[in-house]
């Protein structure tokens, strides 16, 4: 939990030397690449958290019917 408190303290120099580790790791054109499977990948996740909870809220609807 004590790792979470570091979070607050990342600035600008950390963000931009974060930036440029990633560039120099993937190259400019996997950058794109990525971001657009991590976008992909959190569509279907919240689309499938939805359907969790639709499907839940059926089946309990179902049962309080009966």
């Amino acid at each position: 939990m004590n790792y979470l408190v570091f979070l607050g303290a990342i600035g600008t120099t950390e963000v931009i030397l974060i930036v440029l580790i990633v560039v120099l790791l993937f190259g400019g054109r996997k950058i794109p690449e990525l971001m657009k499977g991590l976008g992909q990948g959190l569509h279907e996740f919240k689309k499938a958290s939805k359907g969790e909870t639709q499907s839940n809220n059926d089946n309990t609807s179902t049962e309080v019917k009966k």
